[in-house]
């Protein structure tokens, strides 16, 4: 069923009774040409474009709880572009345009909302860092624009300027990043590749793999043996459980991140706001409620909830940036589990056994990947060569002495 505003009037008319479901419940089949492990985000988005660019529709999308009960719709809603190096910006530059014409592609309304955002500076350091990011992103095709502190002020008067530890000089400011709706990129996806052809299978875990002579030949699930010529895995914070299934130790920890909703508040904040000074995020959802994070629980874990440290982490940065947040209850906490890497960049790359693909190590930037990640990867897993915006999103890259260090832990901690 294809949705318009004439189907909504006509199903109105008619009592909603003639609504079909979303997508197919098929039973698995004993092989397919591709098993993708993971319903969420990535894993969906993989299989939609493996149909829709590739033509590729015997792939079946395998997920051990509902689609989308991961990370997908665990995060903070922020898409956004603003990347410095080389072996990062093209890919989310890729992401962003892929974005902005997702709603049409999928028929699916995404909730898609371009409301920008905004990266503080407190120090000249971090002006010129801020002024050099701005400028690679141009030259990356990006939109970028550095703002001085009466023009921060203008946008935003309510932040704590005077702050006299972290006094606001300035943001880099990108119009088209802003937010996304995201369980609706899950159901949107998961939609599109079920209208290809795509067997979207829930609740079926995968327990191993078969492998013979160093050849994937398929998986061991909860529901039996599934068959298929390549398998890919895009499971986020899951990567080095399932991964060692095939024996295969990953560069990547496990940590959950916590994120929190507040009540709902009339309208406040214009867009995302990120703190310059610690690790502090937030923009407003559709409801009202205030939307933010910070930084991970400083422990490894495979839980989907966080502890009270992080929180304190987090509100002290919300206090500093804008004491008016102390006023807000939090309404909701929740976690969910990302795959860190020791760079801060993901991979997107075969691995040394034959039939089998990865990607993961998304870190904080998993959701705002979700596009250009399942694009790249069904390139990958289709053609056998890497994408040109992925090329150096490798699993030996630390190996080779190649890592693409956008944490900034790098040659100018001086600027951070």
């Amino acid at each position: 069923m294809r949705y318009s505003a004439l189907q909504i009037l006509r199903q109105g008319l008619t009592g909603n009774r003639g609504w079909k479901p979303v997508w197919r419940e098929p039973e698995p089949k004993p092989h397919y040409d591709i098993v993708i492990v993971g319903g969420g985000g990535h894993g969906l988005a993989t299989a939609y474009y493996l149909a829709a660019r590739h033509g590729l529709t015997n792939v079946a999308v395998l997920e051990k709880g509902w689609l989308g009960s991961g990370n997908v719709g665990r995060n903070t809603t922020i898409v956004r572009s603003n990347y410095l190096l080389p072996g990062n910006e093209p890919f989310y530059e890729l992401s962003m345009k892929l974005w902005e014409g997702l709603e049409q592609d999928l028929n699916y309304n995404a909730m898609v909302s371009q409301r920008g955002i905004i990266n503080l500076y407190h120090s000249d350091g971090q002006r010129d860092a801020a002024a050099r990011r701005g400028n690679a992103m141009i030259l990356a095709g990006a939109d970028a624009v550095l703002l001085d502190r009466e023009a921060v002020r203008k946008k935003c008067p309510f932040l704590d300027f005077d702050n006299e530890r972290f006094p606001i000089m300035g943001g880099l400011w990108q119009p088209r990043g802003g937010t996304v709706r995201h369980d609706a990129v899950a159901w949107g996806y998961a939609r599109g590749a079920d209208r290809q052809g795509v067997d979207l299978i829930q609740n079926c875990e995968v327990t191993g793999f078969d492998i013979r002579s160093g050849v994937c030949r398929g998986v061991e699930t909860a529901r039996g043996t599934i068959g298929a010529d390549r398998v890919a895995v895009c499971v986020a914070g899951s990567s080095g459980r399932v991964m060692g299934y095939a024996g295969l130790r990953l560069p990547i920890e496990s940590h959950v991140l916590q994120a929190f909703v507040s009540e709902g508040l009339k309208p406040a904040i214009p867009g995302v706001l990120t703190f310059g000074a610690g690790h502090f995020y937030i923009s407003q959802s559709d409801k009202g409620g205030l939307v933010f994070g910070g930084d991970i629980d400083g422990y490894n874990s495979y839980a989907q909830r966080g502890n009270l440290p992080a929180l304190e982490h987090v509100c002290e940065g919300g206090m500093a940036l804008m004491p008016m947040i102390g006023r807000a209850r939090v309404l909701r906490i929740w976690g969910g589990l990302v795959d860190m890497s020791m760079d801060g960049s993901p991979f997107i790359d075969r691995t040394p056994i034959d039939g089998l693909f990865f990607n993961g190590g998304w870190n904080y930037g998993g959701f705002k990947a979700t596009p250009a990640s399942g694009y790249c990867y069904a390139h990958l897993i289709a053609t056998g060569a890497p994408h040109p915006v992925a090329a150096e999103m490798r699993l030996d890259r630390f190996e080779r002495g190649a890592p693409i260090d956008e944490r900034g832990a790098g040659a100018q901690p001086n600027l951070h």
